[in-house]
């Protein structure tokens, strides 16, 4: 599998599980745990985002 196409997949994979784990804390009022959910979203994104750098220039 290409590296561009791994990182866009595993930071869309990323980005659900962080905005899960986000729903979740927020439901059973956990603060770390809607945070944990919050931080692993942001990195989910930034690695759909190199993802799709990679495919740009073809890396």
């Amino acid at each position: 599998m290409k590296s561009s196409i791994k990182d866009k997949a595993e930071g869309t994979f990323h980005e659900v599980k962080g905005k899960l784990k986000e729903t979740a804390g927020k439901l059973s009022h956990n603060e770390k745990l809607k945070a944990e959910g919050t931080t692993e979203k942001v990195a989910g994104k930034a690695q759909r985002k190199i993802g799709q750098t990679k495919k740009v220039f073809g890396k």
